[in-house]
């Protein structure tokens, strides 16, 4: 009997190294062929990012698996998105037992994504279209938070949304390491303790907070 896609998809995940089952459960039944264009979908299901429009893309599978796993998602947890992108890491997330708020600031892929999510069924994720930068504040402090978008420094407003015993995941670009993704965490002391753990290639972060702090 021959493997599904979504049955090599993970497979393949198992051979790069991702270990938690509930995200290899959750990378399996997210249907990713959903949140690519049409003329994409024939790839959807291969280990690699596909373009969605306005310079965006989708990220590889297996990168969105090392994120999830990093972010270490439990059921109930209030997660922070930023970079909505497609919809496809928000619905992974809201399968882990997330809720998801998320945003986007190309109101035209929010508004897709939105669409994505609710044919689909998914529920416990509510999209923005605005600056990610400054986060969602009237919904802080979260649990975890995600960003799909690389930036130089930890995004300050991002930092004063986490729980004191939250997790951060992203990828930062600084010159002394290159561009890596992180996971960090607060000190007892409130000070961020950075993990960085895979070198990557993002988009960079956009709006009105790319200013020095």
């Amino acid at each position: 009997m021959t493997d599904s896609p979504a049955k090599r998809l993970v497979r393949h995940l198992k051979a790069e190294g991702i270990r938690d089952l509930r995200v290899l459960t959750a990378m399996e039944a997210v249907p990713r062929d959903r949140f690519v264009p049409l003329d994409q979908r024939d790839l959807a299901w291969e280990n690699t990012a596909l373009p969605i429009g306005y310079r965006q893309t989708i990220s590889q599978p297996s990168v969105v698996a090392m994120m999830t796993e990093a972010l270490d998602v439990q059921p109930g947890h209030k997660v922070l998105e930023i970079g909505t992108g497609s919809g496809y890491q928000a619905a992974v997330l809201a399968h882990l037992g997330a809720e998801v708020f998320t945003i986007e600031y190309v109101p035209e892929l929010a508004e897709r994504a939105r669409d994505a999510l609710a044919a689909l069924g998914v529920r416990r994720v509510h999209v923005r279209a605005g600056d990610g930068n400054l986060g969602w504040p009237e919904e802080a402090p979260f649990d975890r938070i995600i960003a799909t978008a690389v930036a130089p420094r930890l995004p300050p407003r991002l930092m004063e949304q986490l729980k004191p015993d939250g997790v951060l995941v992203m990828p930062l670009d600084q010159p002394a390491f290159g561009e890596n993704l992180v996971r960090v965490t607060l000190g007892a002391d409130g000070e961020p303790h950075i993990h960085r753990f895979c070198p990557v290639r993002f988009v960079p972060f956009v709006g009105s907070a790319e200013a020095p702090p």
